[in-house]
C-alpha cells in the first residue's frame, strides 16, 4: 500500500513526487511516456537553464531527480482506477493500491476528424462508459478504439447491451475481441437532435451512441469515471488544496487548466504534495 500514487511524469507529477518523498511518504510515480513535453524541442523560459533545453531532457532530469531521492518510478499505462475502499490503479502490467492519488497526465481528449463530430458531443457521443452506459442499455452501441483502454470500456458496456460494434477508425486492433469490428475511418456523424448514424467509407451504420476510447485514457477521462467534477473546458475542478470533490483525489498541471506552462505545472505539483501530506496526516 502506497501513501500516494502519482500518474504522470511531467513537471507537475515529478515535482509532487519529489516533495512527497521528502515528506517521507511511500510514493509511486506511474508514467506512460514524456507527454506533451516530449514533442517540445526548445525551452528557453524555465528558470535555471542558461542554455536551451528540450522537453525530453527536462522530463528525464525531473524523473532522474525523483529516482535519486528514492521515488519508485514505473513506465506503464494506466487503464482503470477504482476508489473503494482505497485507490486501486490497474495498469497493463500490474495492480497498485494507495491511500491517495494525484492526476498529472496533462490534457488530451481525442476528437475524431469526422464531419459533425463536435456537434454531437454530449448528444450521443460520450467519453465515459461507466457514466453513460446504463442510459443506452439494450441499444446499439458504438465504441471507438483499438487498445487496452478500449477493452476496459468494452467490458463495462457489455453489462448494458449485446449489440456493440467496435470501430478501430483505421487503426490496427491490438487485442482480440468477439464483437463486430469495423476497420475503416469514420468520416461523418449523422443525427437530428442526437446521433443515430456513423459513416465509414461507403457504409452508413445505425447506432444510438458512440463511446470514444482511443489510445490511452487522459486525466479527465479517469476523473470523470471516479465522479470528479469537470468544468466547461473539460478541466478537472480542484479546490484551493488541489483536491477534487472526491476525497483523496488530487490533480495538477495542464489537466486543471490555467496557465499551460512548465513553471505553473511545477508549482501545482508542490502545492498538491503539501496538501496530500496534510490529507494523509488526517486519515
Amino acid at each position: 500500500m502506497y501513501d500516494a500514487i502519482i500518474i504522470g511524469g511531467g513537471p507537475a507529477g515529478a515535482t509532487a513526487a519529489i516533495y512527497l518523498q521528502r515528506f517521507k511518504k511511500k510514493v509511486l510515480l506511474i508514467m506512460k511516456d514524456e507527454g506533451a513535453l516530449g514533442k517540445t524541442n526548445h525551452i528557453d523560459n524555465y528558470y535555471g537553464f542558461v542554455d536551451t533545453i528540450t522537453g525530453p531532457e527536462l522530463v528525464k532530469n525531473g524523473i532522474d531527480q525523483a529516482k535519486r531521492l528514492g521515488v519508485e518510478v514505473i513506465e506503464d499505462e494506466v487503464i482503470s482506477i477504482d476508489n473503494f475502499p482505497e485507490y486501486t490503479i490497474k495498469t497493463i502490467n500490474g495492480v497498485y493500491k494507495s491511500k491517495s492519488l494525484m492526476m498529472a497526465t496533462g490534457k488530451n481528449q481525442v476528437r475524431l476528424k469526422a464531419k459533425n463530430f463536435s456537434n454531437f458531443i454530449g448528444k450521443g457521443i460520450s467519453y465515459c462508459a461507466i457514466c453513460d452506459g446504463f442510459i443506452y442499455r439494450n441499444k446499439k452501441i458504438g465504441l471507438v478504439g483499438n487498445k487496452e483502454f478500449m477493452e476496459e470500456e468494452l467490458e463495462v458496456l457489455k453489462n448494458f447491451s449485446e449489440d456493440i460494434t467496435v470501430f478501430t477508425n483505421g487503426l490496427e486492433l491490438s487485442i482480440e475481441i468477439d464483437e463486430t469490428v469495423v476497420d475503416g475511418i469514420i468520416t461523418e456523424i449523422k443525427g437530428d437532435e442526437v446521433i443515430n448514424q456513423v459513416v465509414v467509407g461507403d457504409k452508413t451504420l445505425d447506432i444510438d451512441v458512440l463511446f470514444i476510447a482511443i489510445g490511452s485514457a487522459s486525466a479527465s477521462d479517469f476523473a470523470l469515471r471516479l465522479g470528479a467534477f469537470l468544468d466547461e473546458k473539460n478541466n478537472i475542478v480542484v479546490d484551493e488544496n488541489y483536491m477534487t470533490n472526491i476525497p483523496g483525489l488530487f490533480a495538477g498541471g495542464d489537466c486543471i487548466g490555467g496557465l499551460l506552462q512548465i513553471v505553473k505545472a511545477a508549482s501545482d505539483g508542490a502545492h498538491a504534495a503539501i496538501a496530500i501530506n496534510r490529507y494523509l496526516k488526517n486519515l
